[in-house]
């Protein structure tokens, strides 16, 4: 498959004879709400947020305190329990592991969108479905452990940063994503949940990377199936958000024009 061309990001400041009013998002569309996962912060939708805020959505991608995943998905319903409307839910990597959660969302959220993401059912974690599926280069070889006050933080090498991660990326972004990283304690990726699953209540679209290195395709693939996903396959690497942000929006703006349709 082609991989879709970036488009140009020029300078985003308010241009002359315009107010930054003018700018603000204006449509009466969902809430776009941006869950990170892990290694990155919420800067990995950066470029998506720009696109969609362009197209006059709200978009709000809160910071994941990535302790256990318990607590990721408390902290998540905390935060949507303060938009009002409905949402559409997007999760990035182990974000996808936070929005299946089924404490993790409210009546509010009316589509959820999987971004080279986990979907894990009931009794299953992060880990068991990354190793169950041959490709992923994620280990001990690649990946280095801090300890920090009641746990520890697993880090991606930053050698290692570009193979498991964002091969399709320039040097530059991919020296500075991994020097940035927002580590994840360990526990989280071994942590499972009881009950239904949001995906199974929720209607959900899913991007496929071809090139992941990180989640193999093939357990993208599976997952989303198992879903009933609707299903966007896109040439990128693990950091497709990042490589890939004009897919990455359509697929969004195809779920949002989905539900919107739906309740009329």
């Amino acid at each position: 498959m082609a991989s879709i061309p970036n488009r140009d990001t020029s300078d985003t400041n308010v241009p002359p004879g315009h107010s930054e009013r003018e700018l603000m998002p204006t449509t009466t569309g969902p809430t776009i709400v941006l869950v990170h996962g892990a290694l990155t912060d919420a800067s990995v939708w950066d470029e998506v947020i720009s696109r969609l805020q362009s197209d006059g959505y709200t978009v709000l991608a809160p910071a994941m305190p990535l302790r256990t995943l318990a607590a990721d998905a408390k902290y998540l319903a905390a935060f949507l329990d303060t938009i009002e409307g409905p949402v559409v839910l997007a999760g990035h990597s182990y974000g996808g592991s936070i929005i299946s959660h089924p404490t993790s969302a409210n009546d509010q959220v009316t589509a959820l969108v999987f971004v080279s993401a986990f979907q894990p059912d009931s009794g299953e974690s992060t880990g068991q479905l990354n190793a169950r599926w041959p490709g992923s280069k994620l280990g001990e070889a690649t990946t280095l452990v801090r300890p920090y006050p009641g746990g520890n933080e697993l880090y991606l090498r930053p050698e290692s940063f570009a193979e498991v991660y964002a091969a399709d990326l320039p040097a530059v972004t991919v020296a500075r994503m991994a020097a940035t990283q927002r580590p994840i304690d360990p526990v989280a990726l071994e942590e499972s949940f009881e009950g239904l699953p949001t995906w199974r209540q929720v209607p959900s679209w899913t991007l496929v990377s071809t090139m992941d290195s990180s989640l193999p395709p093939d357990a993208e693939r599976a997952m989303a199936e198992r879903a009933g996903s609707t299903v966007l396959e896109v040439a990128a690497s693990h950091a497709s958000p990042v490589s890939q942000p004009r897919a990455v929006v359509q697929l969004i703006l195809d779920a949002a024009a989905d539900r919107v349709a739906a309740v009329h």
